[in-house]
């Protein structure tokens, strides 16, 4: 019993080792403006994203949309460059930004996110400009440049189910209409730890643009 606590103890401690390394990437820039009862007011500056949009659910599209972004990242793009993983990914149902016309073979898009399908959008490292940045083999793959903005956040811990993901987001709603906060926009999740992290070591959050 002893020897079977031990070796439960050891996966669990190289579990956690795993789940701090494999997380330490870039992550977004943002200013915190105000901590309200339940979420924060978060300002971020403008920044550039490589987004696709994929149809199902917030677990169905993370997974779908990670492959497909990650591709380009990996090197499917024309210098056949790797790029560094940031975090969070993001995934938003509803209407994507317009895309970017600063880069070369990249035609200005409105990509327009209908019924079940949603937005998927990994931040780029900050190294990198508009100018700098290759283009997507992949013509599902578009380079965003997102304007500065204000979101209300709302963050949790462990897994991020569906059925979690909307009582979050019900709860962030439930809580900016208590404190006659104006939103605009659909509620996104944002996801910070790779897929294998430990639940007690994730890091999940639902943001929506505020007025």
């Amino acid at each position: 019993m002893i020897n079977i606590l031990i070796a439960l103890v050891v996966i669990i401690g190289l579990w956690s080792l795993w789940g701090f390394f494999s997380s330490r990437v870039e992550q977004a820039d943002y200013a915190v403006v105000k901590k309200m009862n339940g979420y924060e007011i978060r300002e971020y500056p403008a920044h550039i994203v490589a987004q696709t949009t994929v149809k199902g659910s917030y677990g169905e599209s993370m997974g779908n949309g990670f492959r497909i972004v990650a591709g380009y990242i990996f090197g499917g793009n024309t210098k056949k460059e790797s790029i560094a993983m940031t975090a969070p990914v993001v995934a938003q149902s509803g209407k994507s930004e317009k895309i970017s016309e600063s880069i070369a073979m990249t035609a200005p898009v409105v990509a327009t996110a209908e019924g079940d399908s949603q937005v998927i959008s990994f931040g780029m490292p900050r190294s990198y400009t508009l100018e700098t940045l290759p283009t997507p083999n992949d013509p599902r793959v578009k380079i965003v440049m997102i304007p500065a903005k204000k979101y209300a956040v709302l963050q949790f811990s462990w897994y991020h189910s569906d059925a979690r993901v909307k009582m979050m987001q019900e709860k962030l709603a439930s809580a900016l209409a208590r404190d006659g906060v104006a939103t605009q926009g659909s509620t996104a999740y944002a996801g910070y730890n790779a897929p294998w992290t430990p639940p007690w070591m994730n890091r999940n959050e639902v943001l929506v643009e505020i007025k």
